[in-house]
């Protein structure tokens, strides 16, 4: 752990610094499964709303 004092003799701690790594681009496969999860989800939310509009 880094800690520092300053000068009244305070201590601070500070958490360690991780690795910076940056993300991949999705692969065709992951962007094909993110469509039909995007798909699934707005007919789930739209049955879901429909029903609400129905029942009220």
């Amino acid at each position: 752990m880094y800690t520092t004092v300053d000068e009244t003799g305070v201590l601070n701690n500070y958490a360690p610094e991780t690795e910076i790594y940056y993300a991949d681009f999705p692969s065709v496969e992951q962007q094909r499964n993110y469509i039909s999860q995007g798909a699934i989800a707005s007919l789930l939310v739209s049955l879901l709303i429909l029903t609400a509009f129905g029942i009220s």
